[in-house]
């Protein structure tokens, strides 16, 4: 009896401190869990985004004021890599509102470098309905006015393609920061649009401004863009860049001021009073495109002579194909053009109709 007594009792106790032990382990683990989920959180907010790659974090350094050559000489040379994968997509909508200051991009340019600029009334001193272009790529002044006919007269170009970019790093970037390069100011110039096509894709190597005067600055701004991007240069690009900047030894970096104006002229404007449209298709633009080949159209050469006035054969090649290839553009609708990534469409850019140009201004799925 003493012993069935005994083995009841020693059956609770075994059964009683496993039990408790349990509960001890649980406990721990609720603090140990606890802790490190707010260490987690910590590190979540003070960490770099996983999104973010080496090139989008090292590209801070501020190069504006420094020689180009000595910029140019830190930049790295490394071939043109594959265009596979390219879309103008891949660097954001096209002209998006990145300074939140509800006016696009492309009007943001126009306002900074066109000089006597009128404002479309209604549109708060946003689009640009006239003004005009002291044109640094030709030389040329450029009464611009915005209509069906005068639209494409005055372009925005990416002074650094999107294409060429996206052959020379910025495939490696993120998407954010693809779009930052897209719209950022450094890298825009309001410009004539018959040289904007000329250039296309064009790097230093393959295409340079008519105007000689401005060549400096240009390739200097190419420079300081592709310094603060972390993109390099080909061989034949640094080639023609060293051409170029040996007849100015001292030229700069341009300075990356943003909107407040450009070292290569302190664009000025009038604000037109919001008075009655009297010019019926007015308001303001320019292409919408940096050049053909940031709609992916075009491409450039490696090979092409150091300093050429017009674009090589190749480039004249391609500018064939692509006008048999921009025929067959076509969108169903406006939502068409924006998922595409090219809203607005300008009148004679591949897939501009009149149907999605409903106040038949020349500009097309505003």
């Amino acid at each position: 009896m003493a012993i069935n007594h005994r083995h009841p009792a020693t059956i609770i106790e075994i059964q009683e401190t496993p039990q408790k032990t349990i509960n001890v382990t649980r406990a721990h683990f609720a603090v140990l869990f606890a802790v490190l989920a707010t260490l987690a959180m910590t590190l979540t907010m003070f960490a770099i985004p996983a999104t973010a790659t080496a090139a989008d974090t090292a590209s801070t350094i501020e190069y504006s004021g420094e020689k180009a050559t000595d910029v140019l000489a830190e930049l790295k040379t490394k071939g043109r890599a594959s265009k596979t994968g390219y879309a103008r997509t891949r660097f954001g909508a096209a002209w998006a509102d990145v300074d939140h200051n509800g006016c696009d991009t492309r009007n943001d340019i126009l306002q900074r470098d066109l000089t006597n600029v009128i404002y479309k009334p209604g549109t708060h001193n946003c689009i640009v309905k006239s003004g005009t272009l002291d044109d640094p790529y030709t030389g040329k002044t450029i009464n611009f006015k915005r209509g069906n006919k005068t639209s494409s007269a005055v372009q925005i170009d990416h002074v650094v393609a999107l294409s060429d970019a996206w052959q020379k790093g910025a495939k490696k970037l993120s998407k954010a920061r693809r779009t930052q390069l897209a719209n950022d100011p450094y890298n825009l110039l309001a410009v004539d649009g018959p040289a904007n096509q000329q250039k296309s894709d064009g790097d230093a190597a393959t295409w340079l401004p008519k105007n000689k005067s401005y060549r400096c600055n240009y390739v200097a701004r190419q420079i300081g863009v592709k310094a603060k991007y972390s993109l390099w240069v080909t061989k034949a690009e640094r080639k023609a860049m060293t051409k170029v900047l040996s007849s100015c030894p001292t030229q700069t970096v341009p300075e990356d001021d943003s909107l407040t104006g450009t070292d290569d002229k302190n664009a000025t404007s009038t604000n037109a009073t919001d008075t009655a449209d009297t010019s019926g298709t007015g308001s303001a633009n320019a292409s919408n495109s940096s050049s053909a080949a940031d709609s992916g159209n075009s491409t450039g050469s490696d090979t092409a002579a150091t300093t050429p006035d017009t674009p090589s054969q190749n480039a004249e090649q391609s500018t064939q194909q692509n006008t048999q290839q921009d025929a067959n553009v076509y969108y169903q609708n406006c939502a068409a053009v924006r998922a595409a990534g090219k809203a607005p469409l300008y009148q004679g850019q591949p897939g501009y109709s009149t149907k999605l140009d409903r106040d038949r201004d020349g500009v097309a799925c505003e």
